[in-house]
This record gives structure tokens, C-alpha cells and sequence, in this order.
């Protein structure tokens, strides 16, 4: 058997025990009232419906726009991309062409504390119309929640609209480091071929003028051009926090809606479950994890050991892929369904473990040495492992493809069952995806780098009889 440095256990573990820390509490930090994220925890995550309640409302056109069926359901489309951008999966929209309604249903936001249900409905239902217009001129001035300005309403060349946000190709939240050191959240923006042209010639035009961006009537930057910008790319400032940046991002990505909504009837709507339920569960999980943990030494001994340090590993990585731990993988609502995946993927975890340690100890009864029980018992259980967790992968990725947002099945079925079933395939995948990582790679690692301690190397320590050696 391939020998592993001996440190290689107490480095992989502390990692492992380290990364589930914090990708299961996260990592924050308050500068006065204002709470700063670094990395998102459980604390962060999107309940859904089922479990937290939600908002519903009911829009029409407003100023009695005769809406035309495209229009309609382009304004739908537009919707449901926002709420996918914003992490949101458990959710119901529909397109009443009839009688001209949009009707959608949503979970709050996790850090949600007044449950105001017009705020979060004018997330989704703003025109989001992104303008550039010569100079800075305004009519009305606000004064923001954080006490800083907002200037609403363009006056001056109102006629005039440089460009639009339909020659923007990509945005996206970034922080932006200053001369001075300071650092501020800024939104990057990326323009289409016809854009970068049209920018370009805007800019050379503008150069020492001031160049207003507007998202619909409020004024959300003014910069001064310097100078002509060739590249394609510009970014807006203009005193962001991370979440309103992210949201203007999301909003200028998804596009306008092809005309403005009005809110018929809006309102809460109660979990299906009760109040304590999240409680309830998340006391029941950390108390089965704690069983089977000890179920798994005892019966398994250092084997045992190693593969719940792996199965903590697997919750905290399954939780990373849920809550946005990972900047490059986006939060994810998560249901009761979803839920249920995420428990079915960690008893896949424990299989997992249960049939290498099984298979160590079947070699160690033959009389093999240890090198060659652990060499045999991982080898032999491999092939029964990928085929028990592939038929899984397959399933998990069916269901996501055919119950994922617009999917064929969603006119035959219902959208409403979009977000639940794509909830459980999603977690169900992630796990399995986790017990991979963790149950097959990082376990053996662990066990041929702590098979290389002398103290350590005794056959009864990995499954064997008490006598042997």
C-alpha cells in the first residue's frame, strides 16, 4: 500500500472540522448595527414557503396598458429570471392572459425581520429601466434609510437618452479598491458589441461632462468622463452595500419589464409548517448525527472515527453548496423536500462508510496484514460504492432537468411544483456529490496517513479481533 506522511491526517482533519465550522455558522462581523458577511452560514439561507411562509401578490398593467399575450409573458419571464438570480427556487408564477394578471408567490428573504410584503414584491416588480443621460439635474430629493441623499425624478435634457440597459451584455457586484485604500462595493458592467461602440462614442463625445446612470427615476451615479472609454467596460458607484449591489446587478442582468406592473392585491403567506418546526428539526438532526457518530466508533473503532469526521465534512459542504458559501455557486432556497434530500444523502454517506469499514474488516479476518486490509478492503469497495451512488446522481439530475425552472413539464404539471422537486433533486445531488469528496477521497486518505503511526498499528484499532496485533 502507497504510504501517506503521517501529518497528512491532522492537517486534513483540522481543514475539514475547520471548513464545516464555518460554512455551518458562517463568518460575520458588525461595524455599529450593520452586519458584515465574509462567508454565508445556515444563518444565511433562503427558507422556503413550506418552512418560513412568504409573500403573494396579484399584478396588472398599469395606467390600463392593453397588454398584448407576448408582453405578458415576457413580463412573467423577466420575473421568474430575477427571482432565479436572487437565489430563489421555491416559488409559483403564473400568467393569467385573460384577464391581464401575473400572479407569483415567494418565500422572505432569510434575514428578513419586519416581513413588510410590498418591499419584497417591489424587488421583483420594479421596470428596473437602466438609463445614461447627459448631466446630473433632478427634481426630488429623499433622504435614504442609511441618512444619505437620493435624487429621484431627471429634469433638464429629459428627452435625451444616451444609451440604454439593453446594450448591456453582463452585470455584476464587485469591490472596488480606491487610490485612498478604501474599499466600496461597485457594479461592474459589460456592454454588448453595439454597446462598446456606442459607449465609446458617447464617452469621447462627453469627455469632461457629467454622464448621470439612472434606474428609472432615481439617479444612482454621476461620474465625471475623463475620457473616452474604448474597452467595453464601466463600472457604477455609488455608496452600494454588498446586498444592494448584488441587487442591482440582478436587476440589470434580468432586463425591463416590458411595462410598468401594479400590485391588485398583495399579502403573507403562513408556513405550512409550524413556527418551531426549523427548531425542531435542526435539534433532531444534530442529535441523529451525534448517534450515528458514536454507532460507527463503536462498531468500527478508528475506521469509525474517520468516517465521521468525513460525514461532519459532507453536512458542512452540502450546506456551503446551499447557502452561498461559494462565491461562484449561488444560494439556493431550501425546502422541506430539499431538506429530505440533504438527510437521504448523508445516510448514503454513512453506507458509504459502513461498506469500506466492512470490507477492512472482512480482509483482516482472511489474516491479511493491515497495509494489505486497508489496500484490498478501500479497492473492493469502490466498484459497489460508484454504482449505489451513480443510479442516485442519474435520478437527482433527471429531476432537476424536468421539474427545474421553465421546463417542459411545468404547462403539463403545474409551476407550482417546480420549486419543490427541483429542491430535492438539487440537495440530493450536492450530497452525493459531498460523500464523494469527503466519504471516498479525504476517508482514505485520513486512514493510510494514520496507519503509518506504530501505536496506531493495531489490527483490533481497524475492525480486527482484540488479540490480533
Amino acid at each position: 500500500m502507497k504510504r501517506v506522511p503521517k501529518p497528512v491526517f491532522f492537517i486534513v482533519a483540522l481543514l475539514i472540522l475547520a471548513f464545516s465550522f464555518t460554512a455551518i455558522f458562517g463568518v460575520a462581523y458588525y461595524t455599529g448595527d450593520n452586519k458584515n458577511t465574509v462567508v454565508k452560514g445556515i444563518g444565511d439561507i433562503r427558507w422556503g414557503i413550506d418552512i418560513k411562509g412568504g409573500v403573494e401578490a396579484t399584478f396588472k398593467p398599469a395606467n390600463d396598458y392593453d397588454a398584448t399575450d407576448a408582453q405578458l409573458e415576457s413580463a412573467k419571464s423577466i420575473i421568474e429570471l430575477r427571482m432565479i438570480s436572487q437565489g430563489i427556487t421555491d416559488y409559483e408564477l403564473y400568467a393569467d392572459k385573460n384577464s391581464d394578471r401575473i400572479i407569483v408567490r415567494f418565500p422572505w428573504k432569510s434575514d428578513e425581520k419586519e416581513y413588510n410584503a410590498v418591499e419584497a414584491i417591489d424587488e421583483i416588480s420594479s421596470t428596473a429601466q437602466l438609463t445614461f443621460r447627459p448631466g446630473n439635474s433632478y427634481s426630488d430629493t429623499e433622504v435614504g434609510t442609511d441618512g444619505s441623499y437620493v435624487y429621484k425624478t431627471p429634469t433638464g435634457d429629459t428627452e435625451t437618452i444616451l444609451m440604454d440597459g439593453s446594450m448591456v451584455q453582463s452585470a455584476t457586484p464587485k469591490v472596488y479598491q480606491g487610490d485612498d485604500g478604501t474599499s466600496q462595493y461597485v457594479v461592474s458592467l459589460e456592454f454588448t458589441d453595439e454597446g462598446k461602440q456606442k459607449f465609446a462614442e458617447i464617452t469621447q463625445e462627453y469627455v469632461g461632462s457629467v454622464i448621470s446612470i439612472w434606474m428609472d427615476d432615481i439617479m444612482i451615479s454621476a461620474p465625471n468622463v475623463n475620457s473616452a472609454i474604448t474597452d467595453g467596460k464601466a463600472q457604477i458607484e455609488g455608496s452600494f452595500t454588498a446586498t444592494e449591489a448584488s441587487d442591482l446587478a440582478n436587476k440589470i442582468s434580468a432586463g425591463a419589464l416590458p411595462f410598468q406592473l401594479e400590485t391588485v392585491s398583495n399579502g403573507s403567506i403562513s408556513a405550512k409548517l409550524g413556527g418551531n418546526s426549523l427548531t425542531a428539526m435542526a435539534y433532531a438532526g444534530v442529535i441523529a448525527l451525534i448517534v450515528i457518530v458514536l454507532i460507527m466508533i463503536i462498531f468500527y473503532r478508528l475506521p469509525g472515527f474517520i468516517a465521521s469526521i468525513a460525514l461532519i465534512g459532507q453536512v458542512g459542504l452540502s450546506i456551503a453548496a446551499v447557502s452561498g458559501y461559494f462565491t461562484t455557486i449561488p444560494s439556493f432556497t431550501m425546502t422541506l423536500p430539499g431538506i429530505a434530500g440533504l438527510i437521504l444523502s448523508i445516510g448514503m454517506g454513512v453506507d458509504c462508510n459502513v461498506i469500506t469499514a466492512e470490507r477492512i474488516k472482512e480482509e483482516l479476518k482472511l489474516g491479511r496484514t493491515l497495509d494489505g486490509a486497508l489496500e484490498r478492503g478501500t479497492k473492493n469497495s469502490l466498484s459497489a460504492i460508484i454504482d449505489g451512488n451513480m443510479t442516485v446522481v442519474i435520478v437527482s439530475i433527471i429531476l432537476m432537468l424536468v421539474f427545474g425552472p421553465s421546463n417542459i413539464l411545468s404547462a403539463i404539471f403545474g409551476e407550482s411544483t417546480t420549486g419543490t422537486i427541483y429542491s430535492f433533486g438539487y440537495t440530493l445531488l450536492v450530497g452525493v456529490i459531498s460523500n464523494f469528496i469527503m466519504g471516498i477521497f479525504f476517508t482514505r486518505l485520513m486512514l493510510r496517513s494514520i496507519a503509518g503511526f506504530k501505536p496506531i498499528r493495531k489490527k483490533w484499532l481497524f475492525g480486527g479481533a482484540k488479540n490480533d496485533k
